[in-house]
């Protein structure tokens, strides 16, 4: 008989939500996810974009902490910098991000539903291995070549979507209304360098944990932003006649 424990289910649950991505990711090259330039009301009702980012975004950070808190770690000091670099996210896209959105904008509700349920998920694949399923972290691992070339891949990536963030939310002036092409920074050269920063921040954690839980995050994150990119890519350029031909989606000189 076997014995089901905590490492068989996490096992279990990873491969299953790895499926659904691979079937998430080839739909949205179909279907846009409907918020954002692409929230219809066909999506049903919708409620405040502000509090929707704040409801879905608050997840993670809370989760992630919860199992810091009841986990075997607390006194392990890879374990309080791995929860510091989460937290750093987290905090600034669920209480932070939001608050900075111009505009009276509606995020349907299901999104936010949908939102919230694979932060759940991925809060606890991400918190529970770290803090308690996997093996035990050493301060040695601070001097490895994973944690210092994971932790600048994420910072990097971290500062590429501020920046682009910026950009965005300042290209109307005071009273306008509608989309601009932005220009400036990382622009240059793909049309969603926030979306490239935030696969960089998560390729990052992958490689600075150095976990089967890190190298899913960046998969799940990027089987829905980059179909996200190629059709913010391709809206651009059905919009923009003068829309710059040599940049790319989301990879520079790629894709």
């Amino acid at each position: 008989m076997i014995n089901f424990s905590e490492n068989i289910f996490w096992n279990i649950l990873w491969y299953v939500l790895i499926s659904i991505g691979v079937i998430v990711f080839i739909i949205l090259f179909f279907v846009s996810a409907g918020y954002g330039r692409y929230n219809t009301k066909k999506w049903g009702p919708q409620i405040d974009n502000t509090l929707g980012w704040v409801i879905m975004e608050c997840v993670p950070p809370i989760i992630f902490l919860t199992f810091f808190i009841i986990g075997d770690r607390q006194s392990n000091m890879p374990a309080r910098i791995f929860l510091l670099i989460w937290e750093i996210h987290y905090i600034h896209r669920a209480f932070i991000y939001p608050f900075k959105i111009k505009g009276k904008k509606q995020i349907p509700i299901l999104i936010v539903i949908m939102g919230m349920v694979f932060n759940g998920f991925n809060g606890y694949i991400q918190g529970r291995f770290l803090f308690q399923l996997s093996p035990i972290y050493s301060n040695n691992w601070f001097l490895t070549p994973m944690f210092i070339t994971g932790t600048l891949i994420f910072l990097f990536g971290f500062i590429i979507n501020l920046n682009s963030d910026h950009i965005l939310r300042n290209l109307r002036k005071p009273g306008e209304v509608g989309y601009k092409i932005p220009y400036n920074s990382f622009f240059k050269w793909v049309s969603c360098p926030n979306y490239l920063g935030e696969l960089l921040e998560w390729i990052g954690w992958a490689i600075l944990t150095w976990s089967f839980a890190g190298l899913f995050f960046f998969l799940w994150t990027a089987a829905n932003l980059v179909p996200r990119a190629y059709s913010h890519h391709k809206w651009y350029l059905a919009k923009f006649p003068d829309y710059p031909k040599n940049r790319k989606a989301i990879f520079p000189y790629v894709f």
